[in-house]
């Protein structure tokens, strides 16, 4: 299975209900065989423009890892979601996803030899 993110746009009149959207979002994730590892909310923005008449929207994250035919059935599903405004997903770059985790790594020992030095 590959790591994508995907980033999602719901309707701001929804934004009582977001929850109802996003277990919509999570069964079609389910459906294609994959799984949703981070969810993060970001809450309702503006828009930089105008989506379907809305200008504003509610953001939804999503970090998942999916089979390689899951990505076109999962756009194609989003295409024609109401709820939906807009969507991201993308593949995500393991190379870089290491580098991070090394840099956080190496930042955790650097603080640590700090506090040594301190005391």
């Amino acid at each position: 299975m590959k790591q994508y993110e995907l980033t999602f746009l719901i309707h701001p009149d929804l934004e009582m209900n977001v929850e109802s959207v996003v277990s919509k979002v999570k069964e079609l994730i389910d459906a294609n065989g994959g799984k949703v590892t981070k969810e993060t909310n970001e809450g309702k923005k503006k828009l930089a423009y105008t989506i379907k008449g809305q200008d504003f929207a509610v953001y939804y994250y999503f970090e998942i890892d999916l089979p390689a035919d899951a990505p076109a059935k999962i756009s194609n599903v989003l295409n024609i979601t109401d709820e939906v405004l807009r969507y991201l997903l993308v593949a995500t770059d393991e190379r870089k996803a290491k580098f991070e985790a090394k840099r956080a790594e190496r930042r955790a020992e650097e603080a640590q030899e700090e506090k040594t030095e301190e005391e």
